[in-house]
């Protein structure tokens, strides 16, 4: 069956629609027009209170016949104007103080003018070091590294600069006293030139500078380095041991004379001439038993000729009084002078050197004993 368009239901629903359209188009005229009337409201509000305002203060509109003084009234300043800023100035200056406008002073300005000047001299010297520290932090290591080896090298001339003394004859001087024109024996003055692991060279006005061994420099106290005693440049009194104008060598002493009388120091060179008939390093054995006499106590121990080529060596552990006294030097059980049996522990034929102990060696046969029956 075809449908019915125009049924009762059908006209009563089109014509509820339509009264909807209607009405919706109302509203909004409505809403439009209250709109406009509010806005229309505001404005001529606005404009009352405007008028209001120039009506009741001395600001009004400028017109074409109106001048400064007729509109703000006549000048209380003395008719010059400020210029802060014109067309000519360049524009690194803009926004800067003219230079007639005294600046203003803040409490930071305040308390640093009160400062003490020792106390602001200390402030900006430690913000510099804090600077360099900063800027060596981030130095690249190959421009640090080159840095410190620059700051060594000028330590080492400073400290060479240091280390220079000046002498009374330069060197090449031709009125220097010949080695051979020295005698043994003789007390001279003298200065320290330069300082060695073994010793201390010193010009007294000879050839050449002589040795000062560390060995000839004290007998009171053990001398590793020479720099414990003698500095350069200081003046001393020395004695000639002996000397070589063919090999041009010096040998020096500060030892006192009966030091050296015990020690035999100055006669012991002429001992060592015919060493053919002393006893050489090869012929000497471990376990030997040797006479000899003592020679030179240090706080290690004794020097002992046994007449061979060199002296032995004797460490003061290695004594039979050793430990009787606790805590007593060598010198109170080792006297110079005192002849003692000792026995060879190590010979060094490479350095020369002979250790020695006064103590008999366990592994060595006891003596024989002999039973007589009768």
């Amino acid at each position: 069956a075809t449908p019915q368009y125009n049924s009762p239901r059908t006209m009563a629903a089109s014509s509820l629609y339509s009264t909807a359209i209607a009405a919706t188009f109302v509203l909004l005229f409505i809403l439009r027009h209250d709109a406009y009337a509010f806005q229309s409201a505001s404005k001529i509000l606005n404009e009352r209170r405007y008028a209001a305002l120039l009506s009741t203060s001395s600001i009004r509109l400028a017109t074409d016949g109106d001048t400064i003084d007729s509109m703000f009234g006549p000048r209380v300043d003395d008719g010059e104007d400020e210029v802060l800023y014109t067309d000519g100035d360049s524009d690194s200056d803009w926004g800067a103080p003219s230079s007639s406008a005294e600046p203003k002073k803040g409490k930071s300005t305040s308390r640093w003018g009160s400062l003490n000047p020792k106390i602001k001299e200390r402030i900006v010297k430690e913000a510099q070091e804090r600077a360099i520290r900063n800027k060596k932090r981030r130095e690249p290591a190959e421009a640090k590294k080159r840095r410190l080896y620059s700051q060594y090298r000028e330590m080492q001339k400073k400290s060479k600069f240091e280390r220079y003394v000046t002498r009374e004859k330069p060197t090449h001087d031709k009125s220097r006293t010949m080695l051979a024109d020295l005698n043994p024996g003789e007390t001279v003055p003298g200065r320290v030139i330069s300082l060695t692991n073994f010793g201390a060279y010193v010009d007294i006005g000879s050839e050449v500078d002589g040795l000062l061994h560390v060995s000839q420099i004290s007998r009171d106290e053990f001398v590793d380095h020479p720099r414990k005693f003698l500095s350069p440049g200081d003046d001393i009194e020395v004695r000639i041991v002996r000397m070589d104008p063919s090999a041009k060598k010096l040998q020096l002493t500060m030892l006192p004379e009966e030091v050296l009388n015990e020690e035999n120091v100055m006669n012991k060179h002429m001992i060592d001439e015919d060493e053919d008939d002393r006893i050489q390093l090869d012929e000497i054995e471990v376990d030997d038993e040797l006479w000899g006499e003592i020679r030179r106590v240090t706080d290690y121990g004794a020097y002992i000729e046994l007449g061979a080529v060199v002296r032995g060596f004797m460490h003061f552990m290695d004594h039979p009084l050793f430990g009787e006294v606790k805590g007593a030097h060598p010198k109170e059980f080792m006297r110079v002078g005192d002849r003692v049996r000792v026995w060879v522990m190590d010979v060094d034929v490479t350095q020369k050197r002979i250790k020695l102990t006064a103590n008999r060696p366990s592994g060595l046969p006891g003596p024989r004993r002999e039973v007589k029956w009768i």
